[in-house]
């Protein structure tokens, strides 16, 4: 640690009391004694350590069991480590595996006892659960497609590889206020989701001696969670070679002058709203100095950093796959086999994109058929064309500590049950998450669902649901605009069928769910969900 800590005089939470005693980092120098003493005999105070680890005690707490994530940055693995993601589900996961919004995988029932093996397993392969969690920076998100993209301006994957190794184990920047999140992007469709990033690099253009410079213009202070902010747009402009550089700049600021009092205020993005943006710009100059103020920027669109179907790459005669996985949650045994199809038909690579799925890379032409035919296929789809194939879940109340109802158990009859009623030529996104965190990134979904507490009329608690309405990251973002009203597991599908229905009877030729949505305004919405309350028997409180 090279470091000054300037904050140990200060009002601060007990984590930061805690990590000015013992790094986060210095969980794997534990590890080996911890494990072998029973878990039971570990105190609850060491369970944010395990976190810098990339793992989280899995519910019940108890039980000596964990969630574990591993970073991918950018989502990109090669067999080798994809076959690895297989064998670690199937022989510590329970058959399962969980893909996530940040393009990444993440695992339960992994159990206390066997940790040193699997983490030396996983570093054997190239991979590392270090920093996957924790006040730390978290896994780099990228461009699903960079490297093959016709959309993007530049190929951006050794820029991330240079930012997740200026930061990858580096105790200057291990004790964050909070997590940190980083996006890295040419893609013009803001393939990176910009703005709900503590810090966003997307595709810009400036005249720098007299030729066209293409590089990144830059985002600061996203970030979802309990309290939601869009990342708003510093006066910088960044070629590639200078993102790591003004990334460390950012992520020191961060670590210096970021709030610790508070853990539900310590985000990057509380210091932004505290200091203004131009204040933060300010001592960012200090510390690199010479940027260029902001070019052009070329974000046109917004995919949501999906890659779903069937799609030229910019390379001819090739193709990638994008495979639709509900819920983001497939066996060990799947996992395996597109790993086998990748083996036979593509390269030595396998992708995650920013919803859950997954992408087969570099098919060549004339494999199309043969690769569509799969066994695999008659399981996942390649045209996407359901609102199941739209839709992303949290972990829920199944494993999660925070959650107050259940979510991906129920989110795959759910959808199925709507895509039974309806059918849209413009992808609608219906999320789930199981408390107010965010994580399946319901304020930036069509339609989020939130798992709540509830009461039945009876006075029993019951898990709830709310939903909200009106989220996009089209032209710098738009957050889900809230609705009231509880639902049951039993009611959701006929309380969102008020609303999809609406929209199918109402909408205009090609008019996208988000723009429908602008035209008629959440009380519009409020009118449809208020009537189908007022139909029901049973109403939760």
């Amino acid at each position: 640690m090279s470091y000054k800590v300037t904050w140990a005089d200060q009002r601060i939470n007990k984590n930061e009391k805690a990590k000015l005693k013992e790094d986060g980092l210095d969980v794997f120098k534990d590890l080996p004694e911890l494990v072998k003493h029973p878990f039971s005999e570990i105190d609850k105070s060491y369970y944010m350590y395990f976190k810098f680890a990339g793992l989280t005690v899995q519910r019940p707490q108890d039980k000596g069991y964990f969630m574990m994530r591993i970073k991918i940055p950018g989502g990109r693995l090669n067999l080798k480590q994809a076959e690895h993601i297989a064998w670690l589900a199937n022989t510590y996961g329970r058959g399962i595996v969980d893909l996530t919004t940040r393009q990444a995988v993440q695992y339960h029932w992994i159990p206390f006892e066997k940790l040193p093996e699997i983490f030396a397993g996983i570093n054997d392969v190239g991979l590392t659960t270090m920093g996957a969690e924790g006040d730390i920076t978290r896994n780099i998100v990228d461009n699903p497609l960079s490297g093959i993209d016709a959309n993007e301006l530049f190929d951006t994957r050794q820029t991330v590889l240079d930012v997740y190794q200026r930061f990858q184990g580096n105790r200057d920047y291990s004790n964050l206020p909070r997590k940190f999140k980083i996006s890295i992007n040419s893609n013009i469709y803001n393939a990176g989701n910009a703005e709900i990033n503590d810090l966003a690099f997307i595709p810009a253009t400036k005249e720098l001696n007299g030729q066209t410079t293409r590089g990144f213009n830059v985002k600061i202070g996203g970030g979802l969670g309990m309290l939601p902010y869009l990342g708003l747009a510093m006066n910088i402009f960044v070629t590639p070679d200078q993102v790591a550089d003004v990334a460390e700049a950012v992520v020191t600021l961060y670590r210096d002058y970021g709030p610790r009092r508070s853990r539900a205020k310590s985000r990057l993005k509380f210091l932004i709203q505290d200091w203004g943006v131009q204040k933060f710009e300010t001592a960012l100059r200090e510390k690199v100095p010479g940027l260029q103020t902001a070019g052009h920027s070329e974000i046109v669109g917004w995919s949501n950093g999906t890659a779903l179907g069937v799609h030229p790459q910019r390379q001819a005669g090739y193709y990638y796959i994008g495979v639709s996985v509900p819920a983001g949650r497939l066996s060990g045994d799947d996992f395996q086999a597109f790993v086998d199809l990748a083996k036979k038909y593509g390269r030595d690579e396998l992708r995650l994109d920013h919803g859950q799925n997954l992408i087969l890379p570099y098919i060549a032409e004339k494999d199309l058929a043969a690769v569509k035919s799969a066994e695999v296929f008659k399981r996942f789809s390649i045209t996407p064309h359901r609102l199941l194939d739209f839709g992303t879940t949290c972990t829920g109340i199944e494993y999660c500590n925070l959650a107050n109802a259940h979510t991906k158990e129920i989110f795959k009859p759910l959808l199925n049950e709507l895509d039974k009623r309806f059918t849209f030529e413009k992808p609608v996104t219906i999320t789930l998450t199981g408390c107010g965190n965010n994580c399946a990134h319901r304020s930036i979904a069509d339609i989020g669902i939130e798992g709540v507490r509830a009461r039945t009329q009876a006075g029993d608690h019951a898990e709830g649901y709310v939903l909200s309405v009106g989220g996009s990251l089209l032209n710098g973002g738009h957050f889900t605009e809230p609705l009231k009203g509880k639902f049951s597991k039993d009611q959701l599908a006929d309380a969102l069928s008020a609303i999809l229905q609406d929209y199918q009877d109402q909408k205009l030729p090609e008019e996208s769910f988000y723009d429908f949505f602008l035209r008629q305004k959440a009380p519009h919405f409020q009118s449809l969900v208020d009537q189908y309350r007022s139909q029901l028997q049973e109403v939760l409180k």
